[in-house]
């Protein structure tokens, strides 16, 4: 719950609401134009369920900054998916803007993680890429 914007311009909020990404998980709403009015810079939470994998996709040019909070998961990323990165609670992960990549949570435990990128509205930078979506082992 976001509180009214102060005579600073300060905001607090509070994830609650959520909202579904066109990579096909849901987010919890966070710092974005929509919610504060950013101009430069969106942040969320994510949690993964077990089992849970996105869509391929990429972010026209914005970068993506994670901090995995708790749970492990693999990253697929390149121009076709060619490299796999493994995650876990505490790591810190940077996708370059325009980088194809594919999370997968193949733990038995949720995955959840925070959210920054240079897009203040997150979803409209997001091009799926339907066309890698077999280069990922299920």
């Amino acid at each position: 719950m976001s509180t009214p914007i102060a005579p600073d311009g300060c905001r607090r909020l509070r994830p609650g609401k959520t909202y579904g990404g066109k990579q096909g998980f849901d987010y919890f709403e966070g710092v974005a134009r929509e919610t504060v009015g950013s101009s430069g810079i969106c942040m969320h939470l994510l949690t993964v369920p077990p089992g849970g994998r996105a869509k391929a996709h990429k972010h026209d040019s914005h970068e993506t900054a994670i901090y995995v909070l708790s749970g492990t998961a693999v990253m697929y990323w390149g121009e076709r998916l060619e490299n796999c990165m493994e995650t876990a609670a505490g790591d810190m992960v940077y996708i370059p803007a325009n980088m194809p990549h594919l999370p997968v949570n193949r733990s038995s435990e949720p995955v959840t993680a925070v959210i920054a990128r240079t897009d203040p509205s997150e979803q409209e930078s997001v091009t799926l890429l339907p066309e890698l979506e077999a280069l990922v082992p299920v």
